[in-house]
């Protein structure tokens, strides 16, 4: 029998069983699609040599006018700022305490013989479980120096009125109320959940409630802490999920921590309680789902929370931006309204023309109408869902986003996105972490990619994307909890582990601190094929390969040491849809009726010879060494058919 080319077509289905996607792919894992031909994805290298601390929701890149790259990450318990390689701590002061304030620091600290754990007496401190504190003035006492108390220290054991922190030295004595009359004690802002967090336990549920006061078995879910930044100009402003705007003022000494947007310089009527900042592309910041504006409560003018409030600062015609000005007045351009649809708003994204709005129920458009109005809203969907406040994207002049049960695409009007992964995604989801979801873009690529939590994960493990250019899926697993296309910066980012990853940039996954990369486990799985509709056996005899190792490594980048790129192609065989497969080198001649063969191919493998017989056949390209970098063209199979029994 001639060599027939095994011709797949592109993109992953799971929507349908294995033999109903005969002559497709049906599983897979770090690949893409390029020319509708599968390859294995680029790898990864650490950026920073600096640890972060907590889980990062956000990796925001910018430009200083100088040219210099920043990027901010933000996480849980941190706000860090990068500058090239180095982590700088920016995270803001919450408060500040001193032997003069009313919680007088005054010889604070207490120890106990031949232990590390130092109780610090502190009233009304307000810091949380885990929160960090930083000390200055300190005298040492009961053996441990004064540069083990001067530093910052993460507290446990909280109560109202005391903490405890854990030095370098153990103590000597027992030691209750010393440390001098000099302390200062500098509280960072709490820190806030890495994920979503079910809450149980006794009153929990609602007052006179029937389960109140013996223990809740309902969850009350706490939310993870989100950060979002933007940049006004060099300068940095961001805010915690549903908490309070801050601004990072660029010296280009990157001494300086963020401090409280209302706290600086001509500062009026700044938001609280803010769901998400953004800029519009008019210059005027935006705060939705925030506090209103109350001209009756001076000094501060806040007003009650509103879930649906959006309002804006002013732009100055001669000055420009005033993120700081949030008074309404006719002379400027500050303002507000509110959305109709919904209880609250989740997210929003700037598009060429306006401002996407998402409530948890509908879609707004919001314009600049340069009126005494200054934005007009219009609803452009009700009736849609969003999956979480970071699962939107804009790429390519559309803006996508993962709702509850769909994907959804907004050009100008609201699509529903066709999907042949719909099920396999939204059937093993864990939809309970939902705000910790996020999307991103790889536009060298043309990928829209969304990161999300598998059905009984806590943190994200799984990821899925869309090919907009040749409108095809697929799938893989990875652990990321941030991420943000090249654009400032070189590569794509991505945040995991402590660590800002560069994507793109080499072929396996960068270890930190110069230790030896790992090898990425990448493959892909065809859908069932068979021969005459199944009716006849077929008897398999050899495969001619086609693989192609263009821009593989040809030495180990850490020990120098010469590498052969190489796959393992696999073959099986069975007679019946879900039937198991057994396994076979491909220098054995099977004599099972369903087989999996399983060869080694590099650039130098011609011809791959087997011996199996089936009905159905599958084919898979695997690797997971260091180095590899491959994709897959039209392999060739040399097979007859073999009877209609077996």
């Amino acid at each position: 029998m001639a060599l027939s080319k095994i011709v797949f077509k592109p993109g992953i289905n799971r929507d349908q069983t294995n033999y109903a996607s005969e002559g497709g792919w049906f599983d897979c894992d770090k690949i893409r699609f390029r020319s509708g031909f599968p390859e294995k994805i680029g790898g990864w290298q650490v950026q920073t040599i600096d640890q972060y601390v907590g889980a990062a929701r956000a990796v925001y890149p910018w430009l200083a006018s100088n040219g210099q790259e920043l990027t901010a990450v933000g996480t849980n318990r941190k706000i860090y700022l990068a500058i090239s390689t180095t982590l700088i701590d920016i995270t803001p002061i919450r408060s500040t305490l001193t032997s003069i304030t009313a919680a007088s620091t005054d010889n604070c600290f207490s120890t106990t013989d031949t232990s590390n754990v130092v109780s610090v007496a502190l009233t009304a401190h307000g810091a949380t479980e885990g929160s960090y504190v930083t000390f200055s003035g300190v005298v040492g006492f009961a053996g441990i120096p004064s540069g083990d108390f001067n530093q910052e220290f993460s507290v446990s054991n909280v109560t109202t009125n005391t903490f405890d922190i854990t030095v370098a030295t153990l103590a000597t004595s027992t030691v209750s109320g010393d440390g001098g009359t000099a302390i200062v004690a500098a509280f960072q802002i709490n820190i806030g959940n890495n994920n979503v967090t079910a809450g149980y336990g006794w009153g929990t549920d609602g007052w006179g409630s029937d389960t109140w006061g013996s223990g809740s078995t309902i969850p009350i879910y706490q939310p993870a802490r989100l950060v979002q930044f933007q940049n006004f100009n060099n300068d940095l402003l961001f805010n915690l999920e549903s908490g309070d705007i801050y601004y990072w003022a660029y010296d280009g000494s990157f001494t300086t921590r963020a401090v409280l947007l209302s706290s600086v310089a001509g500062a009026a009527a700044v938001p609280e309680q803010v769901t998400r900042i953004l800029f519009a592309s008019t210059g005027h910041l935006f705060a939705l789902g925030c506090t209103e504006y109350d001209p009756t409560n001076s000094p501060s003018f806040v007003g009650p929370y509103d879930p649906l409030m959006v309002r804006w600062a002013n732009v100055d015609a001669d000055i420009g931006p005033e993120p700081e000005n949030w008074t309404p007045e006719l002379t400027n351009t500050s303002g507000f309204f509110r959305l109709q649809a919904g209880s609250r708003i989740v997210s929003a994204v700037n598009t060429r023309q306006e401002t996407l709005i998402w409530t948890n129920t509908s879609l707004y458009s919001v314009q600049f109408l340069g009126t005494a109005e200054v934005f007009g809203q219009q609803p452009m969907s009700a009736h849609i869902s969003i999956a979480g406040p970071n699962v939107v994207v804009g790429a390519n002049n559309v803006t996508y986003w993962m709702g509850n049960d769909k994907f959804y695409s907004y050009s100008g009007r609201v699509d529903t996105l066709p999907c042949t992964l719909r099920q396999y995604v939204f059937t093993n989801m864990n939809r309970t972490q939902g705000q910790i979801f996020f999307a991103g873009s790889n536009a060298q690529f043309n990928e829209v990619i969304w990161f999300y939590c598998s059905e009984n994960a806590q943190q994200i493990d799984r990821y899925v994307v869309y090919n907009y250019s040749e409108n095809i899926w697929y799938f893989g697993t990875i652990d990321r909890t941030a991420w943000v296309d090249a654009g400032n910066s070189t590569y794509p980012l991505a945040a995991a582990n402590g660590w800002v990853y560069q994507h793109e940039n080499g072929n396996d996954d960068g270890q930190p601190l110069g230790a030896s990369p790992v090898g990425i486990n990448s493959y892909i799985q065809s859908a069932d094929i068979d021969i005459s509709d199944g009716e006849q056996f077929v008897l398999l005899r050899r495969i001619i390969p086609d693989v192609n190792f263009t821009d593989s490594d040809i030495a180990n980048p850490v020990t120098g040491a010469a590498l052969t790129p190489k796959v393992d192609m696999t073959v099986g065989i069975r007679n019946f849809p879900g039937a198991v497969s057994d396994t076979a080198n491909a220098s054995n001649v099977s004599t099972n009726r369903n087989v999996q063969t399983t060869a080694t191919i590099d650039q130098y493998t011609n011809q791959v010879f087997i011996r199996a017989r089936g009905r159905q056949m599958n084919y898979k390209i695997a690797s997971s060494d260091v180095g590899v970098r491959w994709q897959l063209g039209m392999p060739r199979v040399d097979a007859r058919t073999d009877g209609r029994r077996g």
